[in-house]
């Protein structure tokens, strides 16, 4: 199947970078390009990509708004800026992967790739200072509770916090003991009820709730 994508950077350069690059990928295909936020939800709405490869800074409405009202297409940032405000405000907003420009080529297509099957994928650097942050934040007094979830199943409880651990569905099933298809079935609820667009945002809404425990301890430099 080809991947259908849509280039929204305000560099025409880096778009055509990005193009030929994609040109030599069979099972990539660029179905559309903008230079704003505001033109890449137009256009989106037009072609029906399935992924969006993203700039953060753009004029008029930037990358973040502009993903946020995406929400028929996969969406990656591809940025220059790294910065945390950046990171978390793309999450927050809906999008699949966060990565930057000085990524090898190949590892951006290969993002797109995985992206494109409903995974989600953020650069190296980014996911160790994600985890510092989490692990920096002060315990709460007394034992850790986890907090409540409305509106889900114990099991689907359970396979949330699943993912939240980074686990893939074939995982869930070894855990759980139930087929893939089943696990499959129940990230798929998970997504459905928690209004979460992939597996990033459940593994934010698990560490957010409680049920995932950042990682403590480790070398300090």
């Amino acid at each position: 199947m080809t991947i259908r994508v849509v280039l929204a950077d305000d560099q025409p350069l880096i778009r055509a970078g990005l193009r030929v690059l994609i040109a030599d990928t069979p099972d990539l295909e660029i179905v559309g390009e903008a230079g704003t936020g505001a033109e890449a939800v137009e256009l989106v709405e037009e072609v029906n990509p399935d992924v969006v490869v993203m700039d953060i800074r753009m004029p008029g409405m930037d990358g973040i708004e502009a993903a946020r009202r995406i929400t028929s297409a996969h969406v990656i940032m591809l940025t220059t800026f790294d910065d945390d405000e950046y990171v978390y405000g793309s999450l927050k907003a809906g999008a699949s992967g966060f990565l930057v420009k000085d990524m090898a080529l190949e590892e951006i297509l290969a993002a797109i790739r995985v992206v494109a099957k409903g995974d989600g994928l953020i650069a190296p650097s980014v996911t160790k200072r994600l985890i510092e942050e989490f692990a920096a934040r002060p315990e709460p007094a007394g034992p850790r509770r986890p907090a409540p979830v409305d509106g889900i199943t114990g099991r689907e409880r359970e396979v949330l916090t699943l993912v939240g651990r980074g686990m893939s569905n074939q995982e869930i099933a070894d855990e759980l003991s139930i087929s893939v298809a089943t696990a499959k079935a129940h990230v798929a609820r998970l997504l459905a009820k928690l209004g979460a667009r992939d597996r990033v945002q459940l593994v934010i809404t698990a560490y957010e709730l409680g049920l995932v425990a950042p990682p403590t301890g480790g070398s300090t430099t």
